[in-house]
Order: structure tokens, then sequence, then C-alpha cells
């Protein structure tokens, strides 16, 4: 039996029933990286004592009879931007590559005392800054259905080591579909919730309006198991919801008989590559064989969802990594007066991505350009908004294609900022809208997955699930391995 390859619920069940211990568990993850790590790249910071601490802590519980959560003794994997106390949090960039958090995030301490086991650390662009995991100043990571393609990004090395079986689950953040793009790309399940549903805190931020943290895993019962985990109210996020929490759980229903379901013909009018777009089909026909009823809905102003992103995630980062100065903490480059030191420092310590994104924010930022592009991008977000809210009086959820296109090739896209930036054009107005949003795989096209998405209304993560459940429970195009797994 290769443990690596099972869900979290499956070895949840296999520890319950003392056919396993975390002990072995948590080796057996740690063996499977030492094997394909090299190749894959997925981690920058592997935490093997701190996890066999946590292993042998579980085991004691669970001999000594205590009654446990179905994530004790499940090895986790973090993305590098999620804070974990006295364990390096560098954001894949320069700038912080010696900071030590003094606390865990609110997520990573929640999985803790439910008794995962953190594994690592995981790659992503630096600062989540990226569509592909090339800008991580440390290294690129692979995709582990083709080594020469991209993982998505920004947090591809957590998508590429739950796909390649180095870790059970793994937390990201989601910018601009920085959790549903790889998860596309890499053949897993992703999953933004609501803004504000999941506590930012701990979380560095990016684009504070924008960012939401997420699970990544192997199925849709697994993303259950950590939204059980990880949502709920946070005194210490003012953007934190106050919404009672559901049992996740629960709402794994094998039914989509009634559900209205809306096929956003924006979406489909994009530049899809047409193999994409006949597994779609494919997905929307399956679903309607189910009872489901699938409709054409208009989102008008979704043609201007990118631009308005990169304008607002742009102005907010600059004001964001302002604090990255070389005075408090992290990289400081000594010069002969402060204001050299400043420059230097932001100098060496920022990749180009970082610093092309801090300039535009500063320049939309400006007198100048205020009310010419940062106020008309806020105009275009509340359109956007407007246009989710008109069709959730017709459907229950929206679907459309996670991605454009399969994973493209390492250096494709590399240089090519407008390229990288509409390879979210189907995941980006979901974070303007604050809206819940599921990828789950669906089929191969030439060896590479096709990443199906679902949207929701705020506060509806339990339709996306019941829908992506039924799809699990009715083909057999969910379910991908790579060769590497």
């Amino acid at each position: 039996m290769q443990l690596s390859t099972l869900t979290v619920h499956q070895l949840s069940e296999l520890m319950a029933q003392k056919e396993i211990s975390s002990v072995e568990l948590t080796n057996a993850y740690l063996e499977r990286i030492s094997k394909v790590e090299e190749k894959i790249q997925a981690f920058i910071t592997i935490t093997k004592e701190e996890a066999l601490a946590q292993a042998q802590a579980i085991d004691k519980k669970r001999m000594q009879g205590e009654e446990l959560s179905p994530l004790a003794g499940i090895p986790m994997a973090v993305s590098d931007n999620i804070c974990t106390e006295g364990i390096k949090t560098t954001c894949a960039s320069n700038i912080l590559y010696n900071y030590l958090p003094p606390a865990d995030a609110t997520v990573v301490a929640r999985l803790k005392q439910a008794g995962s086991v953190l594994i690592g650390k995981t790659n992503l662009d630096e600062f989540a800054m990226g569509s592909s995991t090339e800008y991580s100043a440390l290294f690129k990571t692979k995709n582990p259905f083709a080594l020469q393609a991209v993982p998505g990004g920004s947090n591809g090395g957590a998508a590429a080591a739950v796909a390649a079986g180095e870790t059970a689950f793994a937390l990201g953040s989601d910018t601009a579909g920085d959790i549903r793009q790889p998860a596309a790309f890499c053949g897993v399940v992703g999953f933004k919730p609501t803004y504000g549903h999941v506590p930012r805190t701990g979380l560095v931020s990016y684009a504070s309006s924008l960012d939401q943290i997420g699970p990544l895993a192997r199925d849709i019962t697994d993303l259950a198991l950590i939204l059980n985990a990880i949502c709920g109210h946070d005194s210490k996020d003012s953007t934190s919801a106050t919404v009672e929490v559901p049992d996740f759980q629960g709402s794994l229903v094998n039914d989509v008989r009634g559900l209205k379901i809306g096929l956003p013909k924006e979406y489909f009018k994009a530049e899809i590559a047409p193999p994409v777009a006949a597994k779609i089909q494919e997905a929307i026909r399956q679903l309607e064989d189910l009872g489901a009823v699938c409709l054409e809905v208009s989102l008008p102003h979704t043609e201007y969802a990118v631009m308005a992103h990169y304008t607002i995630s742009c102005a907010e980062a600059s004001s964001n990594l302002a604090r990255y100065d070389g005075v408090r903490y992290g990289l400081r480059v000594e010069a002969e007066d402060v204001t050299s030191m400043f420059a230097k420092t932001r100098g060496q310590g920022f990749g180009p991505e970082a610093k092309k994104r801090i300039l535009l924010g500063t320049r939309v930022l400006s007198k100048e350009c205020y009310d010419k592009y940062y106020t008309q991008a806020l105009k275009a977000r509340v359109l956007n908004k407007q246009d989710f809210d008109r069709v959730w009086a017709q459907v229950d959820c929206l679907l459309t294609p996670a991605t454009l296109t399969t994973a493209f090739k390492i250096g494709d896209k590399e240089n090519d900022s407008l390229a990288m930036y509409l390879s979210n054009y189907c995941a980006i107005p979901a974070n303007l809208a604050g809206l819940p949003a599921l990828v789950l795989p669906f089929g191969l096209v030439d060896g590479m997955p096709v990443g199906l998405q679902l949207i929701g209304n705020h506060f509806t993560e339990q339709t996306l699930l019941r829908v992506g459940y039924t799809l699990e429970r009715n083909t057999d195009q969910t379910c991908l391995r790579p060769a590497l797994a």
C-alpha cells in the first residue's frame, strides 16, 4: 500500500483502526519527499524534526484513548507566505531570507490544534506575485505531470507537492486564482473560500482586499474536512466574517437534481483551447444527465476584471510591501546613509516582478493617476460584483473553465507579463467579488490535467462541495495521478 497516494480521509480511517501510526505515515511522506523532491522542487523548507515530534505526540494521545480530529496525524504543507512560529517564512523572496515569525498564522494554529503534522513550507512566486512559480527568488517548481511544464502559481509548490504525493494536503493563498490555477494545472482540487470565511491573520499581505487562504487536496471530502478546521471568525482579523460555520462534510451529497447551474458566456467566448472547451462541455453534459439544469448567463464586465484586478492589487502591494525597508526585519544592505540603505535593500531584496508591481502600484496611487486608473478600477470592481449579484437570482452556482489552456512550458510566458496575467482570466472575477470558488480536475488533454471551476454566492461553499462531490462519484475524470506519483 502506497500511503502517499491515499486521501486524507482514507489515511484518517487507517490510523483510527490503528493499522498505521502517525509516525509511520510521516516517515512515509518524508521518504517520498527524498525520492522526488530533487525533480519537483516543491519545498523551500522541510520540517523533519518538528513533524516527527508532532506525530509522536498524536500517537501518544491515540494510545491513551483520546478523541481525535479526522485530521490528527495527517501531514500537511503550508505555502511559505503563511507564518509558522520559529520556522522560516520567506515568501520566496531574498528580502525575507531569514525571517522567523513569532507566532503561527491562525489557520496553522487551528490545524495544529486539530492534530495535523506540519511537514514543510512550499515554494511560490515571490510574495505570491505570479502565475507559474517562475518568479520565486529561490528556484522554479516543476509540474509532476510533465517536468518541463509549470505547476501554475503563485502557489505552484503547494499544488505540485500534493500532486506528487509529497504531502496529504496543503494550504495556499488566493489573490488572483493562486490556489485554483495551480490546482487545475497539477490535477488536484483547490478551494478559495468566501473572503473573510477563513482568517488571514498570519498571512503575509500582498493585496489585503483580495488575499484569501484556502486548501489544496486530493478530493472533495478532504476539502470539507480541512474547511471544517480552518473556517470561522478570528478577533485578530478585522476582515474576518462572523457567520456561523456549517458542517461542510454534511454537504457531501451525491445529488444535483434540480440545481440550476449558470454557464457565463463570457468565459466560453474567451480564447479557450478547443480540447479544454470540449472537456468542460463533457462535464456540463454529465451534470445535466444527473438532473442539474444548465443555462447560459451573462457577466458583461468580465473583460475588465484582469485590468481592474492588477491595478488594485498592485496599489495594495505598493502599500503593503513598503514595510520591507531594511530597518525592522529581513534583509538589510548597509550603505552610507539611510536613504541609500532603503534603496539598496529594496533593490537587492525584491525580484523583478515584485519591483514591477510595486512601481505600478505607486504610480496608480499618485496624484496624477489616482482618478484616471485606481478610481476607475474600483468602479470596474463594483460592476463585476453587480454582475454576479444579478445572476444569483437565476442560478445556484456557476460553472466555468478553470483555465483557458493546460499547463504551459517553463519559460513560455516568463517574459510576457500580459500573457502571464491573462492565464488567470477565469479565476480573477471571483477574487474581485470575494466569492467562493472550487476547482477540480476533469480529465486529461495530451497527458495534462484540465480544471473545472465552480463559483458560488457568498458563503455558499456547501453548494459547490455538493456539485463537486457528485461529479466525483459519477465519473472517473476527477481522479488524476501523474506518472511520478
